[in-house]
């Protein structure tokens, strides 16, 4: 018997520990938490190691990670194409749409797949959204609201939409941003036009099932799944209101209104026991308690103000994170605060996780959680581990690992895409390359 127990001891332990996958905006559980184990606590002298490099063309969509491949989705425009000489103007630009995928331990590509499309969005270096791969399918959805599902093995195309073609729909200033969001066999998006803000299709056939909400613009936040009071919300927030939504069939189910300027619905919102926080370029931020029985109430919203001048949380594109009655985010000149939840109250400001020396609008750092500390991606190309308390910022690592080779309307050289976390790496991208970095522990 102890023969035996010896045997089974020594077979468990050869087993290879499980490495997660990243295959969706906000990872496996799509809030934005990495979970897996055997992580570096700080990186080495010369940082850490890059497994390897491939080229892409440009683009603002975060890679996505799945059953070792790697999902990246640029945009390439033909040889001698103008581009605005600001980034914020508008024009009709040619140019392809890409889905590359890539074998995970060597980068090597397995197949790419291409669509025209001319962009008239503002910002048009490339697509938006993170790929979805569920199982043997990949969804993507183009700047232009091209919705494509694809084969993971060979990347043939299994059925399309285009969400121009719904009424009322256009193409919003910066483009269709919210990744797509899986739910049993549901793919819900974030569409356009009259009635039809979120809706869902049949993940195989395509087929639509329902569609939801109406505003004259779907903004850019990815739908988001949240349980409370024994029930599943799909939370859609548009810049007209913040809305919860029966996933399987679309009902409304609560609405609390909150016009927003410029139509900067952004970021995640974030939920913590009751209560939900939203955050917003222009409006700062609110904060809602969630009732199982009746429509939520506003604890506390931001008074109109100066973008200089901000009072709570006013993020561009990162979300905050929430961790022990405190939430933490980069607001709109790149102060890294802490805030109490349930007050609103700031504990204190920083710009050091943004790896600036002043501030800079629209500065942006990716806090992704895991364990006890935090991984943070800037817009510098640099990648911090750090503690974040109510007592301030404490990095403990930080290291130089992609170049910021993208520009923003300022001509300031930014890279602007969220990483994946998987296979005890993390995964990034900017205007020119995708890399792996190594961040498992010895």
């Amino acid at each position: 018997m102890k023969t035996i127990l010896l045997l089974f001891a020594l077979a468990v332990v050869s087993l290879p520990s499980h490495a997660d996958d990243w295959p969706q905006w906000g990872g496996p559980g799509h809030d934005g938490v990495w979970r897996e184990t055997g992580i570096v606590r700080t990186f080495p002298t010369d940082g850490p190691k890059v497994l390897w490099r491939v080229p892409i063309h440009r683009g603002y969509a975060g890679p996505s990670v799945a059953d070792g491949r790697v999902f990246v989705f640029d945009r390439k425009t033909p040889e001698g194409t103008a581009m605005p000489e600001s980034a914020f103007a508008r024009g009709r630009i040619p140019g392809d749409e890409r889905l590359v995928c890539l074998e995970a331990e060597s980068g090597r590509i397995l197949w790419e797949k291409s669509e025209p499309v001319d962009y008239t969005v503002s910002y048009a270096s490339g697509p938006r959204t993170t790929p979805t791969v569920d199982g043997d399918r990949v969804y993507t959805i183009g700047a232009e609201g091209h919705l494509l599902c694809r084969s993971v093995a060979d990347g043939s195309t299994q059925w399309s939409k285009d969400f121009k073609t719904l009424p009322g729909a256009r193409t919003p200033v910066w483009g269709f941003s919210a990744s797509p969001l899986i739910d049993g066999g549901l793919l819900i998006c974030l569409a356009a036009g009259d009635g039809s803000v979120a809706i869902a299709f049949d993940k195989i056939t395509g087929e639509e099932k329902w569609r939801a909400l109406s505003a004259k613009e779907p903004g850019y936040c990815p739908p988001k799944l949240i349980e409370h009071g024994g029930k599943r919300l799909l939370i859609v927030w548009h810049p007209e209101s913040v809305n919860a939504l029966d996933p399987a069939t679309g009902k409304a189910l609560w609405s609390v209104p909150w016009p927003l300027k410029a139509g900067l619905s952004v970021p995640s919102p974030q939920l913590s026991g009751d209560h939900l926080l939203l955050t917003s370029f222009y409006n700062g931020s609110m904060l809602l308690k969630l009732d199982a029985a009746n429509p939520p109430t506003i604890v506390w919203r931001t008074r109109e103000q100066s973008e200089r001048r901000t009072e709570h949380l006013n993020s561009i594109i990162n979300s905050p994170v929430i961790t022990e009655g405190h939430f933490y985010g980069a607001c709109s000149y790149g102060e890294f605060r802490c805030l109490e939840l349930l007050s609103g109250k700031r504990l204190w400001e920083s710009l050091e996780p943004v790896g600036l020396e002043q501030p800079s609008r629209w500065g942006t750092v990716f806090v992704t959680p895991h364990e006890d500390r935090f991984f943070l991606f800037s817009e510098t190309g640099e990648l911090a581990i750090a503690n974040l308390t109510p007592s301030g910022y404490q990095e403990t690592s930080r290291a130089k690992v992609i170049e910021p080779n993208g520009i923003d309307m300022r001509q300031r050289p930014i890279v602007w895409s969220h990483p994946a976390y998987a296979m005890k790496s993390c995964f990034v991208r900017n205007d020119a390359e995708v890399i792996r970095i190594d961040l498992a522990a010895e």
